[in-house]
């Protein structure tokens, strides 16, 4: 067979076609309707002309589709040229679905359009609705959870430029390129689940979920379920379909053990398969799970010397300190202490000022709980101050016992609140600018600012 008489039949296959499929819907449909160019009925089936009050099919040619289908969309098709595959139409007896085809001479113009009545009993859709409803349901619930499980913080939210405060953020954005577990180590307060959530944020799993897990916080039995998930029916009182642990939850983001220290030595070698193996099993289950989580750990114990009493395993300190992280005690990091009390200020929402003699005050405090303790301590001031401005007394008040630092005290601070405070905003934006490569439009909508804003305020603050 040549070419030709091959396309011959192509195009005779393709008219059969489209006349069997018209056949096929005209007679199994609950009515069709043609229409010309100018939205006039040209033909309409018996039973679609009754739905409409008509003895007559010939009574509705040559009339607008709108006077005998009141509601209808013909004209919008023709006009449009395009299809409305499902629709529905309300009827006086009861809704339509309905489907909408423009019709095409051979050159291609729009010439008509034919309307086809699938269904005159709702029901018939119900299987399809219900579907539908309960995987939007699905959907919006899962969207909902990875917006809960979305990181809260980004590097700018770690304040401060001192040496040892950007030594910390440089280690933690060379951990945020890569995969490997990253130990968090420092005294409670310090901002060790600020950084895992920026490190995630900062990382390709940031669209992923972030999970977190304190160990000291859950009952040493539960923790394990807590970690792993149960399988149906693992225990008395175990839901019966069983209950997707963290582990599951974070998959493909990241997971926050949080006072790792914490974690009982039996849990502590379920965790070392995680992390050398990517897999485990749940609570009363013989399925293996393949993982794929990157784990951030944080600690405020020495876990050097819980190795040394039997209570720490070795190889999974040694399986989770890759990279670790040592974040300063506040004590050791004091020049940051204006720019951390204006950022709190300004998070609790305070009208209130640091005078100097304030800000030298908080520079003399050992501040055992870090910047917790700051930040309790700052706003336990302003809602005891009736002045703008929070004074030396004010501070002295809200800490209670002052408990020096051993480094000595520091000098007063020399600077100004409002130099301090544009020292602040120096230092946020050139954080933003930084974190989102110099792009300004992106920095502005890091920090909260329109874009206009953010240009005056780099101009006003001299930021390059």
């Amino acid at each position: 067979m040549n070419d030709s008489e091959s396309l011959k039949d192509y195009q005779q296959v393709r008219q059969l076609a489209i006349r069997s499929l018209f056949e096929i819907i005209e007679q199994s449909s609950e009515g069709t309707v043609i229409v010309d160019r100018d939205g006039r009925i040209v033909w309409i089936n018996e039973r679609h002309a009754r739905r409409f009050g008509l003895s007559d099919a010939s009574v509705a040619i040559g009339q607008p589709c709108e006077s005998i289908i009141p509601g209808t969309l013909m004209r919008e098709v023709v006009n449009s040229g395009r299809p409305i595959l499902l629709d529905m139409l309300d009827t006086p007896r009861e809704p339509l679905v309905v489907m909408r085809l423009p019709i095409h001479d051979g050159a291609g113009e729009v010439i008509g359009a034919i309307g086809f009545a699938l269904f005159d009993e709702l029901r018939n859709l119900s299987p399809l609705l219900e579907r539908y409803s309960s995987m939007q349901q699905e959907l919006a619930s899962t969207r909902s959870l990875l917006r809960a499980r979305q990181a809260k913080y980004s590097f700018a939210q770690f304040i401060g430029t001192s040496a040892a405060s950007l030594d910390v953020k440089r280690r933690a954005r060379r951990g945020a390129s890569s995969d490997s577990p990253i130990l968090l180590l420092g005294e409670t307060g310090t901002g060790k689940e600020l950084l895992a959530h920026a490190i995630h944020a900062a990382s390709t799993r940031a669209h992923k979920a972030f999970v977190s897990i304190n160990s000291a916080a859950i009952p040493e039995a539960l923790l394990e379920a807590e970690f792993f998930g149960t399988a149906p029916g693992a225990f008395t009182g175990a839901d019966r379909k069983g209950r997707p642990g963290k582990l599951k939850i974070a998959q493909g983001g990241t997971l926050f053990l949080d006072e790792i220290g914490d974690m009982p030595l039996p849990l502590q070698s379920k965790l070392l398969r995680v992390l050398q193996e990517k897999e485990y099993e749940p609570v009363g289950s013989n399925e293996v799970i393949q993982s794929d989580v990157r784990v951030i750990a944080a600690t405020s114990t020495d876990l050097a010397a819980a190795m040394a009493r039997g209570e720490f395993r070795a190889d999974l300190y040694y399986r989770l300190n890759v990279l670790p992280i040592q974040v300063p005690p506040l004590r050791e990091r004091l020049e940051d202490i204006p720019a951390i009390s204006e950022a709190t200020l300004e998070d609790l929402n305070s009208q209130h000022e640091l005078d100097s003699d304030a800000l030298a005050l908080l520079a003399q405090h050992a501040w055992p709980g870090n910047i917790r303790e700051l930040r309790n301590v700052l706003e336990r001031a302003a809602l005891l101050c009736d002045d703008s401005r929070l004074g030396a007394a004010d501070i002295r008040a809200a800490i209670g016992t002052l408990k020096p630092h051993r480094h000595g005290t520091p000098s007063p601070v020399r600077e100004t609140l409002k130099q301090a405070s544009e020292r602040f905003e120096r230092q946020m934006i050139e954080a933003a600018l930084s974190e989102c490569g110099g792009n300004v439009p992106q920095a502005a909508q890091l920090l909260g600012l329109g874009r206009s804003t953010l240009y005056k305020k780099m101009v006003a603050l001299g930021v390059g």
